[in-house]
């Protein structure tokens, strides 16, 4: 389905992209096996649905973010390549289909994300716990990592429902500064998401947050830091900034190409301002190597000898 962005945003976009976000296509003999795989269990990555720049160094590598709830988001927003409509009944048969896929990949650390269902009664909550118990059950070893939507307008307990499964990353994005939510990300409230990342932690003090935001949307050197100071004081362990990608004619224009100097200097900022980890680069995305992230933060954390 098409989509319709909100608000035209203000200023010229962005024309070529520059250099530094030029990537190989996935072609590796690792790409294409894990294709077939996700075809025969009926499994979707947010890799390919939200056409990710790094999809084929990701996959080549044996690494996939795995969006469950179907492939059809009940939200429009106007970055994001999923496609907006009324999505399919949930499958009973994804949890374990998962489990599997991981096993048969090897995977160390798990990313599960999906798309936003507003047209179910919990948001998918109890079917992500049902996914995280279905890991836990058959992949002991394996670290968890959730990325959700806002559950916005559903009960409380929602959440409750995620972070009782035991998660060992609670990742929510923020995706973008207050200001633009109106034109970018129009179904979501920023309020509401801070909310969540600092009620996640509030519920279980053991599990690490996280969210990410992208630039290039319009949004000014003074907003990206404020966002930074209200993920702080909501208590988010790990933060992800990336180069905001446009997907299609329909969708928001790039406004900014950020350079590789501008991302390491949010990055020294991130870190002066107390985050565990940053990652922050033209091609970050929230799961971005998200297993070497995890463990970096783990290395920080733990006590120096003799300590």
């Amino acid at each position: 389905m098409s989509r319709v962005i909100p608000i035209q945003p203000e200023g010229e976009p962005m024309a070529g992209k520059p250099g530094w976000l030029k990537v190989r296509a996935p072609l590796s003999p690792e790409y294409r096996r894990l294709v077939r795989l996700m075809r025969e269990l009926r499994l979707n990555t947010v890799c390919e649905e939200a056409s990710c720049p790094n999809i084929g160094g990701c996959w080549k590598h044996g690494s996939a973010t795995f969006m469950i709830l179907g492939r059809i988001c009940t939200r429009t927003c106007a970055f994001c390549d999923v496609e907006t409509g009324r999505p399919d009944p949930v499958d009973a048969e994804e949890p374990a289909h998962l489990a599997r896929a991981v096993a048969e990949i090897g995977l160390k650390h798990v990313v599960i994300t999906s798309v936003d269902r507003d047209d179910l009664p919990d948001g998918g909550a109890g079917h992500y716990a049902a996914v995280i118990r279905e890991l836990r059950a058959r992949q002991p070893e394996v670290t968890i990592e959730v990325l959700t939507p806002d559950f916005q307008r559903k009960p409380a307990a929602c959440l409750d429902t995620v972070i009782e499964a035991g998660p060992d990353i609670f990742n929510h994005n923020l995706e973008t500064v207050p200001r633009l939510y109106r034109s970018v990300r129009p179904g979501a409230r920023y309020f509401t998401s801070l909310r969540l990342l600092q009620r996640a932690k509030e519920l279980d003090n053991r599990v690490v947050t996280k969210s990410g935001i992208m630039v290039g949307l319009g949004e000014e050197r003074d907003e990206i830091l404020q966002v930074m100071d209200d993920l702080r004081e909501a208590g988010v362990d790990i933060l992800t900034i990336g180069q905001y990608l446009r997907p299609s004619e329909r969708h928001h224009p790039v406004m900014k190409y950020w350079t590789p100097e501008e991302f390491e200097e949010l990055k020294y900022l991130a870190e002066k301002k107390g985050f565990g980890m940053v990652a922050s680069g033209p091609l970050v995305r929230s799961s971005f190597h998200a297993e070497d992230v995890f463990e970096a933060l783990k290395q920080k954390r733990l006590p120096a000898a003799g300590a």
